[in-house]
């Protein structure tokens, strides 16, 4: 019993994380960090529109995905989004506001290199935002 039980978990833990990205058609950083997330363990489904689902406009990038009905707004870390769906807070999601050189997607040989420094805001009901990640 112990081992099917322990079996069944792992099994669970394997299974990929589902995601739908809402994009701009012709946004190449969208298909970059899509990339991102599918080396992580993500199964992306893409919709080539933009819709909103509540997230507020100064959080605002090129690209939204609902994953386990959490909003990710820009350039997350993959690991943040693993982090969101084990901690689960009461919130709308995370952001990356604007597009942040060295974010995922935003990184790699066309940016030779160049990282700025980022934060990964929790977005709450209200609206309101705290810090869940820095990167420096």
């Amino acid at each position: 019993m112990i081992l099917t039980s322990w079996l069944l978990a792992a099994a669970i833990s394997t299974q990929p994380i589902e995601a739908t990205v809402y994009k701009d058609p012709n946004c190449g950083c969208c298909n970059d960090w899509i990339a991102h997330l599918e080396k992580n363990g993500f199964a992306v489904k893409t919709r080539n529109q933009r819709r909103d689902f509540g997230v507020p406009s100064k959080y605002a990038s090129c690209h939204t995905a609902i994953v386990a009905g959490y909003a990710i707004e820009g350039h997350v870390p993959a690991s943040d989004i693993k982090r969101l769906l084990e901690e689960k807070p009461d919130a709308i999601g995370l952001a990356v506001p604007n597009m942040p050189i060295g974010s995922p997607g935003m990184d790699g040989a066309a940016y030779d290199g160049l990282r700025e420094p980022f934060e990964v805001l929790l977005v709450g009901k209200d609206g309101s935002a705290r810090v869940f990640g820095e990167y420096k």
